[in-house]
């Protein structure tokens, strides 16, 4: 039943920008601002991670300032907020390792050689980097792009350039599993 509950709570969150933009005239953003915090608060309480108790506590801001301002750009900054927290999880395991990437990698390497964890280091700052990238477009759109564009953005061509970012760091990675197996 957990993994079902997840399941949906994870599918939701990522058709969430759809979600926004085919309600987006028919429900007043103040509601969408409630309903984005129930969904961060529910994420936080079924996986317990103090991530989403950030995002949900971001998302909480984000619901008074559509209330406030009554209208969308509120609401359509969340993909914002689930960067900057992000970026901010993943550059303090920079400052204080180990990093998310190496605790990955350490769940099917637990003995990870210290070439590893050096290559783990790396992919955590590249992540840090699309992190900044990806929050500063995703503002973009938010704030100057046409509401399409903005769904567009953050509901499909985000989640490719994601995949992009793993595919092509899992290819490297057997590169310099490769080369360094051969010296």
């Amino acid at each position: 039943m957990h993994k079902l509950v997840t399941t949906v709570l994870v599918v939701l969150t990522v058709l969430y920008p759809l979600g926004v933009y085919l309600a987006m005239g028919h429900v007043a953003p103040q509601w969408l601002a409630v309903l984005l915090v129930a969904l961060a608060v529910l994420r936080a309480v079924v996986t317990r991670q103090r991530f989403w108790w950030a995002v949900a506590s971001g998302a909480a801001v984000l619901a008074l300032a559509a209330w406030w301002q009554g209208d969308a750009l509120a609401v359509k900054l969340y993909p914002v907020l689930v960067n900057a927290v992000l970026l901010v999880v993943f550059a303090v395991s920079l400052r204080y390792p180990p990093t998310v990437i190496e605790r990955v990698a350490r769940l099917t390497a637990p003995d990870l050689p210290p070439a590893g964890v050096r290559y783990t280091r790396k992919v955590t700052a590249v992540w840090c980097l699309f992190f900044v990238a990806n929050g500063a477009v995703a503002a973009y759109t938010a704030a100057f792009s046409s509401d399409a564009t903005w769904a567009l953005y953050n509901g499909l061509i985000a989640y490719v350039l994601m995949g992009c970012l793993m595919g092509a760091e899992w290819c490297v990675r057997q590169w310099v599993k490769r080369r360094s197996a051969l010296a």
